[in-house]
């Protein structure tokens, strides 16, 4: 039985999470997020062509990923997302390096972003873990077919939970989450953690389905039963999708919407590149028709650079804070 005073601290701990977003939306009216890691490093003369992605260079050249953090910052993001998307014991191991080492590097990747963010002198910092599918580098996650269980994923995710949250950042971001299994198994994982606060966000492959075929509203209404998720929503799915994924929603949840698409382009896991995409429509056009439709969080993923978070800061001045 929990205690009056439990109670009280534990009710305490779940309203400072909550309430880690709501001085922005007060402030401006959304949370402006920070946008793509390992395809603008690229841009910027990197050979990421590696199983370890963006986090290869936590490995080789640290300071030009906390370069990246803070030029999203100067262009106007809230919220640094670490570069941990793709990094795993097991994928550090494939490298040769021991637990010891692959921990190190899990809390650079935090610390490199709060580095970033001190220097600059304000923002949050969110520390980013893939699905399951990111791990595999094999473009499962715009599929979601994984052969384990949800017992299997929380074992999977949890060793690396557990290192990204002692670097203390101000939020774990669950990302591109292809299907309704990993998500059950997110939300399980985060049930047995303290006073963590959390976003999750879905890989999506039309107007209503995550990326595995189930309905997007499911697994936002799923996750939204966690007091500690702050916010879900939509990750690394093509602009044209977002308005109705954003639509399929509502009433589903009650949470802070995040939307941050990637640019279009479709990822050919056979031949490790992005397939050029025609006919979507511009992040920045749309960012305030999703403003519009309810989404509070707003960046972009992959092929996005802080020149389009800066953009989408233009696009959305003048929106009423709630």
């Amino acid at each position: 039985m929990v205690g009056p005073t439990n109670y009280m601290a534990r009710n305490t701990k779940i309203t400072a999470m909550n309430d880690l977003l709501r001085p922005l939306i007060d402030e401006k009216g959304y949370v402006l997020l920070d946008g793509a890691l390992a395809t603008e490093l690229e841009r910027r003369g990197e050979d990421l062509n590696d199983p370890l992605w963006s986090a290869k260079l936590l490995c080789e050249a640290p300071e030009k990923i906390e370069a990246l953090h803070y030029d999203y910052f100067r262009a106007g993001a809230d919220v640094a997302t670490s570069a941990s998307y793709q990094a795993s014991f097991e994928g550090f191991a494939a490298r040769g390096l021991d637990k010891a080492e692959a921990r190190r590097l899990l809390r650079l990747s935090v610390e490199l972003a709060q580095r970033a963010r001190d220097r600059h002198g304000r923002g949050l910092v969110a520390a980013s873990i893939g699905c399951y599918g990111a791990v595999l580098h094999d473009g499962s996650e715009y599929r979601g077919d994984y052969e384990l269980d949800r017992d299997e994923l929380i074992r999977f995710h949890r060793p690396r939970m557990e290192v990204l949250l002692s670097a203390e950042p101000d939020l774990l971001a669950f990302e591109t989450v292809p299907c309704l299994l990993e998500a059950e198994a997110i939300v399980a994982l985060l049930e047995e953690t303290p006073d963590t606060a959390a976003w999750i966000t879905f890989s999506c492959r039309n107007e209503t389905e995550v990326c595995h075929g189930e309905s997007f509203a499911d697994c936002v209404r799923l996750v939204s039963g966690l007091d500690k998720v702050v916010a879900t929503g939509i990750n690394c799915t093509a602009p044209q999708h977002v308005s109705g994924l954003l639509d399929s929603a509502r009433g589903a949840t009650e949470k802070l919407l995040a939307v941050y698409p990637n640019r279009g382009e479709t990822w050919d896991s056979a031949q490790h590149r992005w397939l050029l995409a025609g006919g979507s429509p511009s992040i920045v056009g749309c960012a305030p028709e999703w403003y519009a439709a309810g989404a509070r969080l707003i960046g972009g993923c992959c092929h996005t650079t802080p020149e389009t978070i800066g953009a989408i800061a233009l696009s959305l001045e003048g929106q009423s804070p709630e």
